[in-house]
């Protein structure tokens, strides 16, 4: 692990041992296939009961409910792992557990904790996270138009959601609905329902080793017991976003190291004018920029690990390292690319492809803009002036 200031000293002996076991499983079952997936838009299903033996999937909750129970910064290093190989395979995992398994677990029954999450967590079941709507962005609860309304012992829902990871092969979906009082709902939502589908979006450039749907609810009848009974406002939908955005400033840090040691190898081995270009000073200075924001980077998440283990961490501290994080690695994947020059642009190398999920990244889950006015509104106590 790229690691300049030897702060792995800083993780438990577990911890190190998971990011380890976590890298030797991944370079030999997924780095090596990671440009066949992304060129062909295949997102690699055989993985999923690999990713539940391994305990990627919800392994920093509890477990009595089937998960691998680590600490906040494990399930950091393990989110780093997965998007050193690529954003799209970290994205699964954040869904699955930050998005899934969380407001589950949050905001769901014993009864509904104990049916799904251990089949969650071992990859036997996939999930969805249903929230962005088509003019939803980030003002999701102003902009909801999906309706549940109360029939009975039962709830109809009618609306669409887009943008969603996974949609297209989860078995169960949560999806958040404005009922009659205007009440911010979660349901766990079996995808099989009637009135239910999931059409798949295709001829994307970012993402591509990952699934992405549209999911359409046309009076679709779920009984009251689908119903989250601890949702009701738009404080549960948020609380689960900032799980995933912690996963995402770990992961983004995987990003950096792939483009920044494939850069170095590169700018060693490339010779002009006699000399490897890692002699020359532009060159050095672009390196040394991807290496001193990785160092921040990785001191950074490792403090926001602690802060989660204690309870201290907030909303805000979350913004700050997903808005730093991402735009640094984006930053430095397209310095990579610079560096390799004409080989950049083709996916023999990666940096192309973390810079293309970057950006993607770089917008879900909060843009950046969006966390830089969360914020100011936290340091000054005043909403931006518009």
């Amino acid at each position: 692990m790229l690691d300049y200031y030897q702060a792995m000293e800083l993780f438990s002996p577990e911890e190190r041992q998971i990011q380890a076991a976590a890298r030797k499983f991944l370079d030999a079952e997924a780095m090596p296939h990671i440009r066949e997936w992304w060129e062909e838009g295949t997102f690699p299903r055989r993985l999923i009961r690999a990713f539940g033996e391994m305990g990627f999937l919800g392994s920093n909750l509890p477990e009595e409910y089937g998960a691998a129970g680590v600490s906040n910064n494990a399930y950091g290093l393990i989110m780093y792992e997965l998007e050193r190989v690529d954003s799209g395979l970290r994205s699964f995992a954040s869904v699955q557990g930050a998005l899934v398994m969380y407001p589950i677990y949050a905001y769901g029954s014993e009864e509904q904790k104990r049916e799904y999450l251990p089949k969650l967590a071992a990859g036997e079941m996939v999930g969805s996270f249903g929230l962005t709507e088509p003019d939803g962005g980030s003002d999701p609860g102003g902009n909801m138009k999906t309706k549940a309304v109360r029939d009975g012992d039962y709830y109809v829902l009618n609306g669409t959601k887009m943008w969603i990871t996974n949609g297209s092969i989860s078995q169960i979906a949560i999806i958040w609905a404005k009922d009659e009082e205007d009440k911010i709902l979660g349901f766990i939502v079996p995808t099989d329902t009637p009135g239910f589908s999931a059409p798949e979006i295709h001829h994307k450039m970012s993402l591509r080793a990952s699934v992405t749907s549209e999911l359409v609810l046309e009076d679709v009848r779920i009984h009251k017991d689908y119903l989250l009974p601890k949702s009701g406002s738009l404080k549960a939908p948020l609380s689960c976003l900032t799980q995933a955005r912690y996963g995402i400033a770990w992961g983004a840090l995987g990003a950096l190291e792939a483009v920044y040691s494939e850069a170095l190898d590169f700018a060693q081995s490339r010779i002009t004018f006699g000399r490897p270009i890692a002699a020359r000073q532009l060159i050095q200075d672009k390196l040394v920029y991807m290496l001193s924001e990785h160092t921040k980077g990785l001191l950074l998440v490792w403090k926001l690990g602690n802060m989660k283990d204690a309870g201290t961490l907030k909303h805000t501290h979350v913004s700050l390292a997903k808005r730093n994080n991402v735009r640094v690695a984006l930053v430095s994947a397209r310095l990579a690319r610079e560096i390799l020059g004409a080989n950049g642009i083709t996916t023999e190398y990666h940096a192309i492809r973390h810079m293309l999920n970057l950006e993607t990244v770089d917008t879900y889950e909060g843009t950046h803009d969006i966390h830089t006015l969360i914020l100011g509104r936290d340091i000054t106590g005043e909403n931006a002036l518009t």
